[in-house]
């Protein structure tokens, strides 16, 4: 009997991360298609956000989770192997970068998101792995000489375009909301 409760509350758990992960990828569609109208609000909740990049990370991250403590801060944390994810990217680490990066670490990274006319900045306030906390000057030297280079896309600390006619995001503690220009 104890058997059948363990695999039927197995089942409804998977069923719920697969829904939320569902609900957040045809949210993603609507905004994508262009089709919403001006002023319209798409609202992603965080457990759904969870759901998404749990089944969209790259192999070595596990556990994502966002928390939102006031309007635009953000804190986004994982169970990440920096060396499985730089694998999964098709990048085999040396021998010493390896013995640094391999093992799955806690980690999480705590920013301010700000957006409005379609323009929106990520800065980058305290990054912690394995307690270890980073921020301030040493932070910054870090995302200049690692971050990216490894990641010369990123737009860490300075603005970007939101695609698909996206206005603001309204980041809460409640949800994020998706503004439609």
């Amino acid at each position: 009997m104890r058997r059948k409760w363990a695999c039927l509350i197995l089942f409804v758990v998977g069923a719920s991360a697969f829904d939320l992960y569902q609900s957040a990828q045809q949210k993603f569609g609507l905004i994508e298609a262009e089709r919403l109208r001006p002023g319209s609000r798409v609202t992603l909740t965080y457990p759904e956000l969870d759901a998404w990049v749990a089944r969209e990370a790259p192999n070595g991250v596990r556990n994502p989770h966002l928390q939102v403590t006031a309007s635009g801060r953000v804190t986004g944390s994982a169970l990440i192997d920096f060396a499985k994810v730089r694998r999964a990217q098709g990048q085999e680490p040396g021998w010493l970068m390896r013995k640094l990066l391999e093992g799955e670490r806690p980690v999480s990274v705590t920013t301010r998101i700000r957006s409005a006319g379609g323009i929106a900045t990520v800065d980058v306030d305290r990054v912690e792995i394995s307690g270890v906390v980073i921020d301030g000057s040493t932070l910054d030297f870090l995302i200049q000489n690692v971050l990216l280079p490894l990641y010369p896309d990123a737009a860490v600390g300075r603005p970007f375009e939101l695609r698909h006619r996206i206005e603001r995001l309204d980041v809460a503690p409640a949800a994020l909301n998706v503004v439609i220009r």
